[in-house]
């Protein structure tokens, strides 16, 4: 029963380590849930002032499309371009000498040989020179129709947004979402990711061709665990 008991407890061991490699392996991007909202019911009370002109219920003859309302529609025009790059040098070196020598010994005359002998000298040296350097771009161009999903008391709008596509056995996912100020949203709704506050941009995918081209359970486990 011991042996059984110990067993399994390897066996869940192996288990969470497993997940835990999995879930290192596949990173995942902190989109604003939800991704979508539906506009909120209007209600209007019936004021009992008497008025013609009810606040309450008034609609401009005259307005902007602008969006500015939760479950109003803004299109994001991707534009990310990120470019880094790093360089560094050092240069060290050191260098140091030592020496030592005996003039006069007791019941030695200065002009002895042995004196000559007695000497003792020393040097080091030390260099080191390191150079390295890194670069990284990335590039990111595309357009997806977002939702406005929260207003904030600034005004600003929270908008997020999620785009499937499906060919044969694969799906491709691209999920968006961010904060915009309605004074950048342009005509046609349209705002420029350059723009928009807090951006996050996943691109996924989901089907035969993303297997065809993970990682499999096992290596992401050996990957996880073993230390080389």
């Amino acid at each position: 029963m011991r042996t059984l008991s110990r067993l399994s407890h390897a066996a869940a061991l192996a288990g969470v380590l497993l997940l835990t490699g999995c879930m290192a392996m596949a990173p995942k991007v902190d989109i604003a849930e939800p991704v979508q909202a539906r506009p909120l019911p209007q209600t209007y009370a019936p004021a009992q002032s008497g008025a013609i002109f009810q606040s309450a219920g008034y609609r401009p003859l005259y307005e902007t499309h602008r969006a500015r309302m939760v479950g109003d529609i803004v299109t994001i025009v991707i534009r990310e371009s990120i470019t880094a790059k790093q360089e560094s040098s050092s240069s060290i070196e050191k260098s140091g000498s030592i020496s030592g020598s005996v003039s006069a010994l007791p019941f030695l005359p200065k002009t002895s040989s042995v004196l000559g002998k007695l000497a003792v000298g020393g040097s080091s040296n030390n260099t080191f020179d390191g150079t390295g350097s890194s670069e990284a771009s990335n590039l990111f161009n595309g357009t997806i129709t977002t939702t406005v999903t929260e207003v904030l008391p600034n005004g600003h709008l929270l908008v997020a947004g999620e785009k499937q596509i499906g060919v044969g056995q694969s799906v491709d996912i691209l999920r968006f979402s961010g904060q915009v100020d309605p004074m950048t949203i342009q005509p046609g709704n349209s705002v420029s990711s350059a723009q928009v506050a807090n951006v996050r941009v996943e691109q996924t995918g989901r089907g035969a061709r993303q297997e065809a081209m993970g990682i499999g359970w096992l290596a992401r486990f050996f990957l996880s665990v073993v230390p080389f």
